[in-house]
């Protein structure tokens, strides 16, 4: 019997909570070294998250209580389960992700999971600043924003690029409408983007006065990311690769190839892009990416990131993330570290 037990929290989506707890040991595992073999463990009917560790510091009830599913904390005496209380360890409160509902949004249990497990492979003793944060995270293909309202309610800096005009508006309004209700100081705008003399998108900022917070997304192609952001650099970079599919009625998850015409193609897409999304990583970085291996085998995805100077993170705990959606998506994550400058 593990001496503590973690209570998971439901997911509104049916299929996700069905892969749930393998995923949040899988999380746990890799965010959580301290938390020794989690595993799911049944006590008088309920299911669990199980894992041994000594005695938790301030430190570590703040980690636990960040992890994507996590609902309640127990320590296991005999037959009985002593409460552990976890902090508030969220700057800002989950209803900014978990309000908005829409075709083809990620599970925002997944998105944070995803966030997770990238921002505990950077590499801190190339990239040292990183240990103190904020981070700065990067999606390149932010869609309506989850992953970045991920970041902001974790205490990071969100940055995204998104090719349809109509995802950043949507995102636009509902993050205004949500920082007026809460009555929080801030300030949010879009403006033209203009270079060498000509309109080339839109780019909204937003930021959050009190808990210094900031948030730009430019519409724009992804493979012209770093165009866009100049010599920024990023800690992570955390993205939900297209599926190839269509949800519902819109094109959600295409992008806008360099001919005009949409492109759904994974491969095709994550070959082009992330040559440059490397460039935008600090030494030391990580770059965490889910996608539909029915499009993109991980052997292949391993190799294009090798090929561009970003090391996959390899080991047991990194094979039990692949999960099926819906008949057409198998999804899986992986994560690689950027180790040098790449020329």
């Amino acid at each position: 019997m593990p001496n503590h037990v973690m209570l998971l929290a439901p997911s509104a989506n049916r299929v996700y909570a069905g892969e749930s707890a393998a995923l949040a040991a899988g999380e746990l595992a890799i965010s959580a070294p301290f938390a020794k073999d989690p595993a799911t463990t049944t006590l008088a009917g309920v299911n669990y998250l199980g894992f041994d560790t000594d005695a938790l510091d301030d430190d570590a009830l703040r980690l636990l209580a960040r992890q994507s599913a996590a609902l309640a904390l127990f320590g296991v005496e005999g037959e009985l389960l002593r409460p552990l209380e976890l902090p508030d360890a969220l700057t800002l409160s989950n209803d900014l992700v978990t309000i908005p509902k829409y075709p083809g949004k990620t599970n925002e249990q997944f998105t944070q999971l995803l966030m997770n497990v990238t921002l505990a492979s950077i590499d801190t003793t190339l990239n040292p600043k990183a240990a103190q944060g904020p981070l700065a995270i990067l999606d390149p293909l932010c869609g309506r924003g989850t992953t970045l309202m991920v970041a902001w309610m974790l205490g990071h800096n969100a940055y995204g690029v998104e090719g349809d005009e109509k995802s950043v508006e949507q995102m636009a309004a509902y993050l205004k409408t949500w920082l007026r209700r809460k009555r929080l100081k801030h300030t949010a705008d879009t403006t033209p983007v203009r270079r060498e003399g000509r309109a080339i998108g839109k780019r909204f900022d937003a930021t959050l006065k009190d808990e210094a917070l900031e948030m730009t997304v430019f519409t724009g192609d992804t493979r012209q990311s770093q165009y866009l952001y100049g010599k920024k650099k990023f800690d992570a970079i955390v993205t939900d690769a297209p599926y190839g599919v269509v949800h519902g009625a819109h094109h959600v998850t295409d992008v806008r190839g360099h001919a005009g015409k949409r492109d759904r193609s994974p491969s095709g897409l994550i070959g082009e892009a992330l040559p440059v999304w490397a460039s935008q990583l600090r030494v030391g970085g990580a770059l965490g990416i889910s996608w539909n291996t029915f499009g993109l085998s991980r052997e292949d995805l391993a190799s294009l990131m090798s090929e561009h100077g970003l090391e996959p993170q390899e080991g047991e705990q990194w094979m039990g993330f692949a999960h099926r959606v819906d008949s057409s998506i198998h999804r899986d994550l992986m994560v690689a570290v950027k180790q040098e400058e790449v020329s």
